[in-house]
């Protein structure tokens, strides 16, 4: 299969090929959810945590004598049955990240990127060139290349232009090849990739 790489006039330049490998994936629901469910555990900060009676405040004193007194036995005011106590199993900090198979996790994402291709959501440029790191010059850059929706920006990570220039559209985003994942590429509809990008990625896919 082949597409057009454009410039930033929105101008046919060349023919890029795409392999076979890469657009002949079929969906893969299944694959895809399990991989956008392990990124989204990696990303959780396991900071959520409770005090148990050993780190609410209070004296360990017995309030009164075990016996003679008529009222319940109480060893401490940090019991867990009083008011202000410790909590019993409450939240603590830990690690959510799991590992999954490298070649699950890149079949996801040759899935979703082929169902872009297949959208007509894939746009190819052969260099994205920004002459200045503002809003304004990524808004006329979406407006040149008649883009209306939610838009992902790859490039390397010396197109500090770019970056910059997207970072404050709610509905744009730039990533590297390297940090471009499962989420990002569901979430944004478009995805407007430079050339030199785009080859990085497909050897990452390994197609």
């Amino acid at each position: 299969m082949e597409i057009d790489v454009i410039n930033l006039k929105n101008e046919p330049v060349e023919k890029l090929e795409i392999p076979d490998s890469l657009v002949g994936v079929p969906s893969k629901n299944n694959v895809v959810y399990e991989v956008v469910r392990q990124y989204q555990a990696k990303s959780r900060q396991g900071t959520a945590a409770t005090k148990t009676r050993g780190l609410v405040s209070g004296s360990g004193r017995k309030l009164w004598r075990q016996k003679g007194t008529g009222r319940a036995r109480i060893g401490s005011v940090r019991s867990p049955l009083w008011r202000h106590g410790g909590t019993v199993f409450g939240p603590q900090p830990r690690d959510y990240s799991y590992t999954i198979p490298t070649k699950k996790r890149l079949l996801a994402l040759r899935s979703v990127f082929s169902q872009k291709v297949k959208d007509n959501n894939l746009i190819v440029v052969d260099a994205i060139h920004l002459d200045q790191p503002k809003t304004k010059a990524a808004l006329e850059l979406i407006a040149a290349l008649k883009i209306d929706s939610s838009t992902l920006f790859v490039d390397s990570a010396q197109n500090k232009n770019l970056q910059f220039a997207v970072k404050n559209l709610p509905k744009a985003k730039f990533s590297t090849v390297a940090r471009l994942n499962i989420v990002d590429a569901l979430k944004y509809k478009k995805l407007v990739i430079s050339k030199e990008a785009f080859n990085q990625f497909t050897q990452i896919l390994g197609v």
